[in-house]
C-alpha cells in the first residue's frame, strides 16, 4: 500500500520549506561574500605603503600638499625645465598620460622640478603652458615630442597635470623614500645642493597613497602598460568602501 496523501502532502511541504530554507541560506552567503569581496582591486603589487606628506609650490604658486591628492591616482616624476636630455623625451610620454585623463578628477600627474634653485614659478608655469598648450606629435621612429610650433586651444584649464617647485631637501627625500624612483644611487652625504637626481622613472601612487608601480617613462610599452595600471587603480574602491574579513577598515 501506498502512503496517505495527506502524509504525502505533509512531506512535500517539509521538502519545500527545507529546500526554501537553503535557498534563502545560499542567497545571504553570496549577498555577504560578495559585500566583503573587493572585485574592483588591481592586482597590481603594494611597491611602498608609506609615501610620505608634502608640502610643494605649484606653477601657479599655490601650495600642493597630499590632501589634495587625497583618494586620487597620481603619476610622481622629475624633470628640470632646461633639460635637452631625457626630460622632452619623458615629458612627451607623460603627456600621453595627461591626454588619457585630463578629464578624471581622481586623477593627477605630480611632476617635481629636481633643480628648484632655478626653476623658479615663472619658469615653471611657462613649462607646464608648453607642456599642455603645445601638439604632441609622432615621429618616424615611433617616438612622441612635443611640437611648440603648433599651438592648441588651451582654454580648458589643467587640474590634472602640476608641476612643483620647493625645498630641494624635500622635493629629493620623496623620490627616494616615498615614491622610488631615484636610479642614480648618489651619495646622499654631501651636501644637498651638490646632488643631483636625473631619472626617467614614473611612479604610480593609488587613493591609498602606496605605490603600485614604477616604470621606465623613455620605453612606449612601460608608457603604455602605465595607461592601463591607472585605469585599473581609479575602477579600486576609495579608503573607507572597502571590507576586509567582513568589517570595514575605517571606525565608525
Amino acid at each position: 500500500m501506498g502512503l496517505p496523501l495527506q502524509k504525502i502532502q505533509c512531506m512535500r511541504k517539509k521538502w519545500l520549506f527545507y529546500t526554501s530554507f537553503f535557498a534563502v541560506l545560499l542567497i545571504v552567503f553570496y549577498i555577504f561574500l560578495f559585500k566583503i569581496t573587493d572585485f574592483s582591486k588591481s592586482d597590481l603589487a603594494i611597491i611602498n605603503d608609506n609615501v610620505k606628506d608634502f608640502s610643494f609650490t605649484t606653477q601657479d604658486g599655490k601650495t600642493l600638499t597630499q590632501r589634495d591628492v587625497e583618494g586620487k591616482v597620481y603619476v610622481a616624476a622629475y624633470f628640470f625645465t632646461t633639460c635637452r636630455g631625457i626630460c622632452p623625451k619623458m615629458n612627451a610620454n607623460m603627456r600621453l598620460v595627461y591626454d588619457a585623463y585630463k578629464y578624471e578628477p581622481g586623477f593627477a600627474i605630480l611632476s617635481h622640478t629636481c633643480m628648484p634653485e632655478t626653476d623658479s614659478v615663472p619658469l615653471m608655469k611657462k613649462y607646464s603652458q608648453k607642456m599642455i598648450g603645445s601638439s604632441l606629435v609622432k615621429n618616424a621612429d615611433g617616438s612622441m615630442e612635443i611640437d611648440e610650433t603648433k599651438a592648441l586651444d588651451t582654454t580648458a584649464a589643467n587640474t590634472n597635470w602640476i608641476f612643483l617647485t620647493g625645498d630641494k631637501a624635500s622635493l629629493y627625500k620623496m623620490a627616494r623614500e616615498s615614491y622610488l624612483i631615484d636610479n642614480n644611487q648618489q651619495d646622499t652625504a654631501q651636501k644637498i645642493s651638490d646632488q643631483f637626481i636625473h631619472t626617467q622613472f614614473f611612479s604610480l601612487v593609488d587613493k591609498q597613497r602606496r605605490v603600485r608601480g614604477i616604470y621606465d617613462g623613455l620605453k612606449a610599452a612601460e608608457v603604455s602598460k602605465l595607461i592601463a595600471d591607472i585605469k585599473g587603480l581609479l575602477r579600486e574602491k576609495a579608503p573607507g568602501t572597502r571590507f576586509m574579513n567582513g568589517f570595514s577598515n575605517t571606525p565608525n
